[in-house]
């Protein structure tokens, strides 16, 4: 049985959307797209690399989905985490894409969130390794809200927008235990917590 892994990019004050760049993300007015980028350094890369080369599957929401898939199969430069991100089993939960899905090794999730929330805790279970997610807020607070998020791994950067789509929006009381930290050099933290 695996664990379902939660890795998200936050500002100090939760904000999780439109880290990557400015065109990512502009839902409700957001302008702040690219907070993250001054931050990577190769502390985190390495962090992130460790992280990325264990067996398992990714989990996305469409939006999550649809936004890699337009990047990273595209890119040529031999990035490692093309070479994963092109390899990885992907299951997207939608309910508005239909198969078959343009990225190679993507598999449909639909239905309501109950319906999903099921279909998630089967796809743990059947899983060596983590089911990583990245991004997919929705999808977060819905496997959050069903219990089903087993860690966080948080990039906490020294940040505060003010606004914008935060990861924990709605949450219910929740403790956290934590159980690792690295500090990059350019200030972020990465915190993970065991649920």
């Amino acid at each position: 049985m695996g664990k379902i892994v939660v890795t998200e990019s936050l500002t100090l004050d939760g904000v999780m959307q439109a880290p990557g760049r400015a065109d990512e993300d502009s839902r409700g007015g957001f302008t702040y797209g690219g907070w993250g980028t001054d931050y990577p350094d190769e502390i985190m890369g390495a962090e992130m690399a460790k992280r990325m080369a264990g067996q398992g599957v990714m989990l996305l929401g469409r939006f999550t989905y649809e936004d890699l898939f337009a990047f990273w199969p595209k890119q040529t430069d031999g990035n490692p985490f093309t070479a994963r991100l092109n390899k990885v089993r992907k299951y997207v939960v939608s309910e508005t894409l239909t198969e078959p899905l343009p990225w190679e090794n993507s598999t449909l999730l639909s239905g309501r969130d109950g319906e999903v929330s099921e279909a998630v805790a089967a796809l743990r279970d059947a899983t060596e390794g983590d089911v990583s997610v990245i991004g997919s807020g929705q999808l977060v607070r819905t496997l959050a809200a069903a219990g089903l998020v087993d860690r966080y791994v948080l990039l906490i950067h020294p940040l505060v927008l003010g606004t914008g789509l935060r990861l924990f929006e709605g949450a219910e009381l929740t403790k956290l235990r934590l159980t690792d930290t690295v500090t990059t050099g350019t200030g972020v933290i990465i915190a993970t917590y065991e649920a």
